[in-house]
């Protein structure tokens, strides 16, 4: 944060600590200082003699208005004037003319009403011009005066038929309002003084922070953070996880995503706004720290949650952000696509990404390029699987198309997956823990809105579907339950099932535990040799939680 002022040539350079979070920075610095002061405006103005409540747009007419009424009032008055001068030197042109003349008949009047008079009857003049010419000095019968009393009219007459022209010319008119605010401008507007940005010089923060790869979490309550990839350890199918992260009373882990330290993240809400911010941004944490409330990092309402978030590239590169699309799902199955220049330019205090119906709410959001195959799952075991270009691009207040059809009212989508490789596998899991991969070509292509086919045999066992990924041999899964446990699993250990089969036991849960996430990350080759070397050395204490006997010998 660089605060620059002009004033003595003074900079003042604020360097933050390494965990320390800009953005909160710089708010604390709007609470408690000088940098931001906020005032109220009231928009309440008398047009036309009536009090009204008006807008930006409203303002500036009525202000040009009322500058164009003055323009016009100021120039009936300056012509007024003009004309009224120009009156007058008329007839005392005329008595310079006649000056012998005129003399001998003021001299020959008894008083000064009698000349006037006469003056009036001998050269037709006005009241207002024979008063003129009695009341006219002597010095004024010099020639030179005479000569200047010409040039005096003349501009005169230039300066009315100018100021004629101005009343028959609303262009005219409009120009002058324009000359006479830039003049204003050019007075008393002045450079900004100090200018806010995250480093000084040519040196941005990117390079201050090395481009790892991270695991972002949220937590139901809203708590997030972001831990290296490598705190986490691959184990095998089966186990009881790790504990990864600590979290309130009645609060659990519900997202999880990998990323890089150098993306963008976009939140997409349950309430369909969209949120924008680094992935370096977020609060750094261990892997059992609890995290930072979201609300200290984003705007977001305190009714409202992050049910999507999207790592994006550079959201200013134009031939990026024109073949990407980000396509969203709403529990009901309604699904829509929009253009990702769309989002490319978030405020602050958030943009619509979707207008979400009544008894609805989003629950997806994927980044494609226009070309992917969209499958939505529904919590009764059905899934569907469509072409992406069966939704046409819409803008970002549109509230979708439908999707999926719901199997009854209790039914709801419980994910959605776009497909890319059409070599990968479907992986779902239910919600007491078992879970099955099946091959992509079990699942026909069909259009739009149907019912779809069944992917799971739901039972009291396996209780309702919780989640749908598309994964391949190369990836681990990471799956997180209510009271916080992970487990980390390769994907390959699990064999290739029909769709219709209820699976295999992926986590051994207690009591009413139940999954809350399930999140696939990419298998890391310094991740898989530390699991070897590892395998012999760990054991298990007595709630089953994994530990490392080597970390206890340190």
């Amino acid at each position: 944060i660089r605060d620059e002022s002009d004033r003595n040539g003074m900079r003042i350079v604020y360097v933050l600590k390494r965990d320390a979070i800009p953005n909160i920075v710089l708010n604390k610095l709007y609470k408690y200082t000088a940098l931001q002061s906020s005032f109220s405006v009231n928009n309440i103005a008398l047009v036309n003699g009536r009090p009204e409540m008006l807008n930006l747009k409203d303002l500036i007419h009525h202000f040009v208005e009322h500058r164009h009424e003055v323009v016009v009032r100021r120039t009936k008055y300056e012509l007024r004037k003009a004309e009224e001068r120009a009156h007058i030197l008329e007839g005392l042109i005329i008595a310079s003319d006649n000056i012998d003349e005129v003399i001998a008949l003021i001299r020959a009047s008894s008083n000064a009403d009698e000349a006037r008079n006469k003056l009036i009857e001998r050269f037709e003049l006005t009241e207002i011009q024979a008063k003129a010419i009695v009341e006219m000095r002597l010095r004024q019968l010099t020639g030179l005066e005479q000569d200047k009393l010409r040039a005096e009219y003349d501009a005169l007459m230039n300066t009315i038929e100018d100021l004629k022209a101005i009343l028959d010319n609303k262009d005219r008119r409009m120009s002058i309002i324009k000359e006479e605010l830039l003049e204003v401008q050019n007075k008393y507007g002045d450079q900004r003084r100090s200018n806010i940005e995250y480093a000084g010089g040519d040196l941005s923060i990117e390079d201050m922070i090395p481009n790892e790869k991270v695991v972002i979490t949220i937590s139901h309550a809203g708590y997030i953070k972001r831990t290296s990839l490598t705190e986490y350890k691959t184990q095998n199918r089966g186990g009881v996880g790790q504990k990864a992260s600590t979290t309130r009373n009645e609060d659990f882990l519900e997202h999880l995503f990998v990323g890089t330290n150098h993306q963008y993240m976009l939140f997409f809400t349950q309430k369909g706004k969209c949120f924008w911010m680094r992935v370096y941004e977020i609060p750094e944490g261990s892997k059992t720290s609890k995290g930072r409330a979201i609300q200290n990092l984003i705007n977001i309402e305190q009714d409202d949650k992050v049910m999507a978030f999207i790592c994006t590239q550079d959201l200013k590169d134009e031939d990026y952000i024109n073949s990407h699309y980000v396509i969203m799902a709403t529990k009901n199955g309604q699904v829509k696509k929009t253009s990702l220049e769309q989002y490319s330019r978030p405020r602050t205090n958030g943009i619509n990404a979707i207008t979400i119906k009544e008894n609805d709410e989003l629950l997806e959001a994927k980044l494609t390029t226009g070309e992917s195959q969209v499958m939505l799952a529904l919590r009764s075991g059905k899934a569907i699987r469509f072409e992406e270009a069966k939704t046409r691009p819409m803008g970002r207040n549109a509230s979708g198309v439908r999707g999926i059809r719901l199997q009854h009212d209790k039914d709801e989508v419980i994910g959605m997956i776009a497909v890319d490789d059409m070599e990968s596998n479907i992986l779902v899991v239910s919600e007491n823990g078992y879970g099955k991969r099946s091959s992509l070509e079990d699942y026909r292509v069909t259009n739009r809105g149907g019912k779809g086919v069944k992917t799971i045999s739901i039972t009291d066992k396996t209780g309702n579907l919780v989640a749908i990924k598309n994964v391949t041999d190369e990836d681990d899964l990471m799956i997180i339950n209510k009271s916080g446990i992970a487990i980390r699993m390769a994907v390959s250990d699990l064999r290739v099932m029909g769709r219709a089969t209820q699976g295999v036991k992926l986590i051994n849960l207690k009591g009413n535990d139940s999954i809350a996430a399930v999140a696939k990350v990419m298998k890391d080759e310094e991740e898989t040799e530390l699991d070897d070397e590892s395998t012999d050395s760990q054991t298990n204490n007595e709630d089953g939680t994994a530990i490392d006997n080597n970390e206890n010998k340190n």
